[in-house]
């Protein structure tokens, strides 16, 4: 996406948030945060399956985007081809526009893989809602490279190659610990080398402590 039109979209972006303002959100929002292959998708997977939550991913959300045939489409094809970061007003629209279609019947939302880079969840908790628990799926590089390449046998992917892959952790890698930083007192790490239910018992206990305030 050319820079011209990353500054014209935002602007068109900010404007229309200020002139529909968001409703208020009072469920509970909690942002997946892992590197690719860290298994952040098998545990939202689960948690939806018992608690209920909108399951919003910002990668489906943006690859339904590209197979819609959209200008915007097109042009996000070739960023996610370069493992580049999509612009993040384009992801912040997307995800907007996917909460406010489920606010009516949500029981919360779970946004997965989100936010990218530290000021994609200042934009969001500035114009959508603050987000209550962040949940960081942290596997070593080796771990992550090693899953990538064995989904690439069978994925499809066209963003699911080894250069690309490489390109992908680094991207990820070098905006992380600004995002790990920026939510600290939100944040919860999870080790996520282990078996997917050790994980997922980690996971729903730090849910329901935040259910568990909701509730009062």
């Amino acid at each position: 996406m050319s820079r011209a039109f990353s500054h014209v979209y935002l602007i068109f972006v900010v404007i229309h948030i200020s002139q529909a303002s968001t409703p208020a959100i009072n469920v509970p929002i909690i942002w997946i945060l892992g590197g690719p292959g860290s298994g952040k998708g098998t545990q939202c997977d689960r948690i939806v399956a018992k608690y209920g939550f909108t399951h919003l991913s910002s990668g489906d959300l943006l690859r339904n985007e590209v197979s819609s045939g959209s200008s915007r489409g097109q042009e996000l094809s070739a960023i996610m081809e370069r493992g580049e970061l999509v612009p993040l007003e384009v992801v912040l629209d997307l995800l907007r526009e996917a909460i406010l279609s489920a606010l009516p019947t949500s029981k919360g939302y779970l946004i997965d893989g989100y936010p990218r880079e530290k000021e994609q969840g200042i934009l969001f908790e500035k114009t959508i809602a603050p987000v209550n628990l962040v949940i960081f799926y942290d596997a070593s590089e080796a771990t992550l490279v090693e899953r990538l390449l064995g989904r690439a046998k069978t994925s499809g992917r066209v963003d699911d190659n080894e250069e690309t892959i490489k390109k992908r952790l680094n991207t990820f890698n070098t905006h992380n610990d600004q995002v790990v930083q920026q939510y600290t007192d939100k944040l919860k790490r999870i080790h996520a080398e282990r078996s997917t239910d050790e994980i997922f018992a980690e996971t729903s206990q730090h849910i329901d402590e935040l259910l568990g305030q909701f509730a009062k």
